[in-house]
């Protein structure tokens, strides 16, 4: 988009007063938008939009999502093709830097992430605060705010080396996170990041491994890992990265942006869908009570829904579903876990429900969220820490969308307006003369 020139113009009539002429500008693909910025000024009105489900809050050229088609587009590649034929680093790249890398730039880039997975030494103090039963996104939320208590040189967001350091360590320094937070829950010592491994590889290293004995994963597990974190790189202008952009609008450090984020992500209606999906799973319990489910799910009057299942963007099919469908029934042939009965279950409900013309009819497939949490229960995950590798992977979308707002010269602090149903205005009467 250009703002330099409007496509057209879009008149608000309003009664009582003069119609408002408001400049029209097209992106590169998808809605044009209605400029409303001087809307205010020239009307005294605003616009109501509660959650913002039809305002463009920003200019952006990282992701492009087409809901209607079942389309997602990082920087212009299709989601599908960079799952198939990427890795997370490089998709990381991209979304950094706008253009796939060369080999050298690639090298370079690994390198830089690689050498800043070491946490400071002290930051497990922070761990040793938290009771033992702490849930770990509440330990992701304190523990990467606090970064930067520790990183003071990378802090000053006018400066574009400094905002480059900052985004490599929270890029390198989030799985080492996670995988403390993993093993502080269940009382295991932190195991040390290993620069000889891949960034995926390297997670589940840290994450299962003990001093004891390494754990060696398998690479069709150490691939799945790599994907999931492909596919929730990045999702537009979504909760969580709007709330990043509305914190870094105030010229908070970018450390405490991505902890904004996180806690963002932990509610239940961002984050939490694909642990939503396995609670669905055990409540119906056996292959035998599928039908009995679907009926309650049809009910409109039932308050049972199919968790997994349809998508709040995408009207058609989640285009990320399809890598994850299939990637699933890798992890499960390389585990052999097809005999395992909420797997079992899982796969008949996805035969069944592809089938089923109210479900079909209704373009309710199953989504990226329904595929994932299957995945990450059989690599040995609990629940618990699905929303903790949902803010891993998404670290380097937030981060993209941060330096972008950050580089944008028409960037003001967030302050949204409302519209005010509260009293008006009216005399104050002291305490002993009310009655």
């Amino acid at each position: 988009m250009s703002t330099d020139k409007a496509s057209g113009t879009a008149t608000l009539n309003i009664p009582g007063k003069d119609p408002v002429d408001l400049p029209v500008y097209d992106g590169s693909v998808g809605p044009s938008v209605i400029d409303i910025r001087k809307l205010y000024a020239n009307s005294g009105m605003f616009t109501f939009d509660p959650g913002f489900t039809s305002t463009a809050s920003c200019e952006s050229a990282i992701t492009y999502i087409d809901g209607d088609a079942g389309t997602l587009n990082y920087r212009g590649y299709t989601i599908d093709e960079l799952a198939e034929k990427s890795n997370y680093m490089e998709v990381c790249y991209l979304l950094l830097n706008g253009e796939l890398p060369t080999k050298a730039q690639y090298d370079e880039f690994v390198k830089n992430v690689t050498y800043h997975t070491m946490v400071h030494e002290q930051l497990a103090n922070f761990f040793h605060g938290f009771r033992r039963d702490a849930h770990p996104m509440a330990v992701m939320v304190g523990v990467v705010g606090a970064l930067s208590a520790f990183y003071h040189d990378s802090l000053d967001i006018s400066d574009p080396h400094q905002r480059m350091v900052a985004s490599f360590r929270l890029i390198a320094k989030m799985p080492t996170i996670a995988a403390m937070a993993y093993k502080y829950s269940i009382g295991q010592p932190f195991v040390y990041p290993r620069n000889d491994l891949s960034y995926s590889e390297n997670f589940l290293h840290m994450t299962f491994s003990v001093p004891a004995e390494e754990y060696n994963p398998d690479p069709v597990i150490v691939r799945a890992m790599d994907r999931i974190f492909t596919l929730h790189a990045d999702h537009e202008q979504n909760a969580s990265t709007s709330t990043v952009r509305l914190a870094g609008s105030s010229g908070a450090n970018p450390f405490a942006c991505i902890a904004a984020g996180i806690a963002c992500l932990w509610g239940p209606s961002h984050g939490g869908a694909n642990e939503a999906a396995l609670a669905m799973l055990d409540e119906i319990g056996s292959v035998d009570r599928i039908e009995e489910y679907l009926a309650r799910a049809k009910d409109k009057n039932d308050p049972f829904r199919l968790m997994g299942f349809g998508h709040r963007v995408y009207k058609n099919r989640d285009p990320r579903a399809t890598v994850m469908q299939k990637t699933c029934h890798e992890v499960l042939d390389a585990l052999d876990m097809h005999d395992d009965p909420v797997f079992k279950l899982a796969m008949k409900l996805e035969k069944i429900a592809l089938e089923d013309e109210y479900f079909v009819e209704r373009k309710l497939y199953p989504n990226v969220d329904f595929y994932s949490g299957i995945i990450l229960r059989a690599i040995g995950f609990p629940t618990s820490m699905f929303t903790v590798l949902f803010s891993l992977a998404r670290t380097v979308g937030w981060v993209a969308h941060w330096n972008e707002m950050i580089s944008d010269p028409t960037q003001r602090i967030g302050r949204p307006r409302q519209l005010y149903t509260g009293p008006t205005a009216r005399p104050f009467v002291p305490m002993d003369q009310r009655g």
